[in-house]
């Protein structure tokens, strides 16, 4: 499976309110309330850590569930995320893409 880096979009604005995370995207007024789970990948969202490492780190331990089942779950949720630039995925971490734009 290949990596996936994921990062907030930069045209949101969010608030949490108790354990869910409020997500409105500036560009389509796209709204999403996160849940308990979905807000730990959001808060993991950094660019730089892959979303296998978040769902084996974070999401399996917290939420008892099994890998496979997280991990397909969580590739919905950014998949749907990413579709309103919400959450951007990328193949490489953050830091490599600032790299090979400085190198270029």
């Amino acid at each position: 499976m290949k990596p996936t880096f994921i990062e907030r979009g930069t045209a949101i604005a969010s608030r949490l309110l108790g354990n869910e995370m409020m997500v409105m995207s500036v560009k389509d007024s796209t709204f999403f309330t996160l849940n308990e789970l979905a807000t730990v990948i959001w808060n993991a969202a950094d660019g730089c850590t892959d979303l296998s490492e978040i769902v084996c780190q974070k999401i399996c331990p917290a939420f008892d569930v099994d890998y496979q089942t997280a991990i397909t779950d969580a590739n919905r949720f950014v998949e749907e995320l990413s579709q309103h630039g919400i959450l951007v995925a990328s193949g490489q971490p953050k830091n490599a893409i600032e790299t090979v734009k400085v190198s270029a």
